[in-house]
């Protein structure tokens, strides 16, 4: 198969990281990570979201724009957990919308970002991962990380709203939906085998565009 390079979207808490690092292993793809432990604005952004929103937007900005690029010029094929559109169309507008990026620094930011994914590669595959948010906040508070104690359900239905409306516009490339609500590809090699087909199927031009919750 020819390089690909395959984008990974989805709420907080769908599987996103475990299904990149399979992936990753199962076909030999090079892989790539949303920036945690090296983000210098993470920490200061949860103690006061209103004064470092647009820091950490622009900083995503940046770093996801260097990863897209730096993954579409290796000869190998990529898988990225997190796409760049993610950052504008999900999360910034959703910082927007709670009061913590203003109106000035929004548009600021909206600019900076049309401009920066104009120049980009389209990528080969969104792989879009959908999972109900019971089944997402129950995820996310078995896992127990700090920075999202203060995540609720009120805002994970809020960012899956508008992860509809992006996804109803997207076209830059096919659009592979799969439901994750009962699909255990960390334990279940069976349903990584499934994911895998319908990924390449899809890369392959195959029409299907969502993935039934699975069958046994």
């Amino acid at each position: 198969m020819a390089k690909k390079l395959i984008l990974v979207a989805g709420n907080i808490g769908s599987g996103k990281t475990s299904l990149t690092e399979r992936i990753g292993e199962r076909l030999g793809w090079r892989t790539a990570y949303e920036s945690v432990a090296d983000n210098p604005y993470l920490s200061h952004f949860y103690a006061d979201m209103r004064q470092w929103s647009f820091h950490l937007q622009v900083f995503f900005l940046g770093h996801r724009a260097k990863q897209h690029l730096e993954l579409w010029q290796d000869p190998r094929s990529a898988i990225i957990d997190r796409s760049i559109y993610e950052d504008a169309y999900i999360f910034a507008r959703a910082l927007h919308h709670m009061g913590n990026l203003n109106e000035i620094d929004y548009q600021s930011y909206r600019s900076v970002f049309d401009l920066v994914v104009r120049s980009l590669p389209a990528p080969s595959l969104l792989v879009y991962l959908k999972a109900p948010v019971p089944i997402l906040m129950e995820r996310i508070h078995r896992r127990a990380r700090n920075m999202e104690t203060g995540i609720s359900q009120d805002y994970l239905s809020l960012l899956e709203s508008y992860y509809d409306d992006w996804l109803t516009n997207f076209d830059l490339c096919p659009v592979l939906t799969i439901r994750t609500d009962d699909l255990d590809f960390v334990n279940q090699p069976k349903h990584l085998d499934i994911v895998v087909e319908r990924i390449q199927e899809k890369l392959s031009g195959k029409e299907e565009i969502i993935f039934p919750k699975t069958a046994d």
